[in-house]
């Protein structure tokens, strides 16, 4: 399992090596070189989403390695509780930010309306966590929509496997 240690509570996550390998290596690397510590949730849209993994609470980006391949054809869904790599427009541009769906968002699957966001990993323990999360106060900040108003801080990613 793998932890993630937030302001809120902790999040345990059992990822889908099988099925997004490359996702679940890139996470664990990112959690191994000690990124996540001190980002944010810097996105959270209740009913949708939480996202974080990428950004400090000052809404500055950490950087990043190269992106990665997605793997959103794996025959994963983006249902409530799991996982999904982040990108941009770009099909191929996912780096180290995930969000975690708040509920089953169909849309955001492979072939739905375009190539999909990988599925990579699902909440095992802690779904109150994350649900607490998505209750936060949000406004603007830094050019960005949605932040929480008090940073909702990742503290750390552990490795417990």
């Amino acid at each position: 399992m793998i932890t993630i240690k937030t302001s809120h509570g902790d999040i345990g996550v059992e990822l889908f090596d099988e099925k997004a390998p490359i996702s679940c290596e890139n996470f664990r690397q990112y959690a191994r070189d000690g990124h996540f510590a001190d980002t944010v949730f810097h996105r959270v849209i209740p009913n949708f989403m939480i996202q974080g993994g990428g950004m400090d609470a000052s809404m500055s980006s950490k950087p990043t390695r190269d992106p990665i391949k997605n793997e959103a054809d794996n025959g994963e869904s983006n249902l409530r509780g799991t996982l999904a790599m982040a990108r941009t427009g770009v099909v191929d541009s996912a780096t180290s930010q995930f969000f975690i769906n708040l509920r089953d968002n169909d849309f955001l699957n492979h072939g739905t309306r375009d190539f999909g966001y990988a599925v990579f990993g699902r909440v095992a323990e802690g779904m109150d966590v994350v649900d607490n999360i998505a209750k936060v106060q949000t406004g603007n900040s830094g050019g960005h929509q949605d932040v929480p108003v008090e940073a909702v801080t990742i503290i750390d990613v552990t490795l417990d496997e």
